[in-house]
């Protein structure tokens, strides 16, 4: 590998970091929004749209944009990456049921609009472009693209090293 490819490697993980931590402050600073679940309609885990419900994955790509391996940067947390993925859910399709006890993660709608059906929520939620939301302990979920055109989704999360495949794609 050559200077300018590491150098623009470099560069890159480290614009999609920023990008990462302003999302996550943009996330933390508002309360309520658009494609969160309405305050009133919070529940305990498992209480919300259940497992059984959830379907298979179908035609949904995901795959990974860059990743940094936190134990070697400053924030010296072993065994995590720091990860930037894309996925692509074409019309009709579903990222099936996964759960985030140990990968919180922050989701950016970049086109398209789905829907999310959470255990920690009674009801649907609908993500639209330009939407940012958080995945965290105890979200167990999975989502639906109703529309027909295809939905763009980037989602930065905290994956653990030792984990081989990530299971939420099975």
């Amino acid at each position: 590998m050559n200077v300018i490819s590491t150098t623009s490697a470099r560069q890159k993980r480290r614009v999609i970091a920023i990008a990462a931590v302003a999302l996550l402050a943009a996330a933390a600073s508002i309360g309520a929004q658009a494609g969160e679940c309405p305050a009133d309609k919070v529940v305990a885990d498992g209480k919300g749209q259940p497992m059984a419900k959830a379907e298979p994955a179908k035609d949904v790509t995901d795959k990974v944009v860059t990743a940094t391996e936190l134990a070697k940067e400053p924030v010296a947390i072993s065994g995590r990456l720091f990860r930037a993925r894309r996925l692509d859910v074409g019309a009709g399709g579903v990222v099936p049921w996964h759960a985030h006890a140990d990968r919180p993660a922050l989701i950016l709608i970049s086109s398209g609009e789905i829907t999310e059906y959470a255990s920690t929520c009674a009801v649907p939620i609908v993500h639209k472009a330009g939407d940012i939301t958080a995945e965290r302990n105890p979200t167990q979920h999975w989502w639906k693209n109703h529309g027909t055109t295809p939905v763009v989704i980037y989602s930065f999360d905290l994956f653990r090293v030792e984990n081989k495949k990530d299971e939420h794609m099975m």
